[in-house]
């Protein structure tokens, strides 16, 4: 062996690792039934379970009137000019259009819509046949985006004797009075138009009338609809910091009543705008026919919560 070889060899052994020639070791193996290497990973879930998998029941508490069918003779009640129904669903409602109801039952519906603020509110009180009533109320932000923002919900049933009472709402003269108005303080003079407040959107729907009436932000206006308004207010108000925010004089609305009653009594009045549709004709349910038991929806054992007083703040 030469002398310039053994230097070679020698220097080789002492050089740093990283100059050393490296060979990357070989791959493991797959384990049966795993995916080649460089394949797409597999779905996180079973396409075919996807959509045979039944649907989870709502509770009760969400929606009341789960479930129901058209029996013989029953038509849908008539809505001429709400609101849209895929309105409803992106506020997370079943659409007022859908909802099937009978005797001695009841559906108030509040929406408050403000000119200037974007946090819109919706309430709506279901009364049933067996005396239960249940409050569903959505509060968000409606603006920039797809969908409602920040939204809120409540869902919950009222106790006794919320049924009862929100069903005395149903012979109240304010449903004769025309759908949208203007104030009229007498001697020529009316209302101007609404730029800076909230208007109201209030409708009833029993089994057999619809009723929709639009209120602008003249305290008169909501002064005439605050029967129905205050007690929706008062089923939601004490529930969430976050609704409670955006009323922050209560109910009661006993200001915009006092400013109702003295128009009426300073000889003013609301008067139909222009191009107002009359309310209209209300015509018997038709007799019900039980045909077969419908689905019923699932009964959680959520307490009821009293409604807060009217003038909480």
């Amino acid at each position: 062996m030469s002398l310039a070889f053994l230097f070679a060899a020698l220097a080789l052994q002492a050089a740093p690792p990283a100059l050393l020639p490296t060979v990357p070791p070989p791959e493991p193996a797959a384990p049966p039934g795993a995916a080649a290497p460089g394949a797409p990973a597999p779905p996180p879930y079973d396409a075919a379970a996807w959509w045979s998998t039944p649907l989870v029941k709502p509770v009760v508490q969400v929606d009341p009137l789960y479930g129901r069918r058209l029996r013989r003779n029953e038509k849908p009640a008539r809505i001429d000019a709400g609101v849209e129904p895929s309105l409803y669903r992106l506020w997370g409602l079943q659409p007022l259009q859908s909802r099937i109801l009978r005797r001695n039952e009841m559906i108030l519906e509040i929406w408050r819509r403000p000119t200037r603020d974007l946090r819109q509110v919706v309430i709506r009180l279901t009364v049933r046949g067996d005396g239960r009533a249940f409050v569903n109320a959505r509060a968000g932000l409606l603006c920039c985006e797809p969908a409602v923002a920040r939204r809120v919900d409540i869902d919950a049933e009222l106790p006794d004797p919320a049924a009862s009472t929100l069903l005395t709402l149903r012979d109240d003269p304010m449903w004769e009075s025309p759908r949208t108005v203007e104030v009229d303080y007498g001697g020529g003079m009316v209302t101007g138009v609404c730029v800076d407040g909230v208007s109201w959107e209030v409708i009833l729907a029993t089994s057999d009338k619809v009723r929709q009436l639009r209120r602008a932000c003249d305290d008169p206006e909501l002064g005439q609809v605050a029967n129905a308004v205050s007690p929706a207010l008062a089923a939601v108000l004490g529930r969430d910091p976050r609704i409670d925010l955006i009323f922050p004089k209560g109910a009661g609305l006993d200001a915009e009543r006092a400013a109702y009653a003295a128009l009426i009594a300073g000889g003013g009045r609301l008067k139909p705008s222009t191009g107002a549709p009359t309310p209209p004709e209300t015509s018997p349910p038709p007799a019900e026919v039980d045909d077969a038991p419908e689905e019923q929806p699932n009964e959680a054992l959520a307490p009821a919560i009293p409604i807060p007083a009217a003038n909480a703040p």
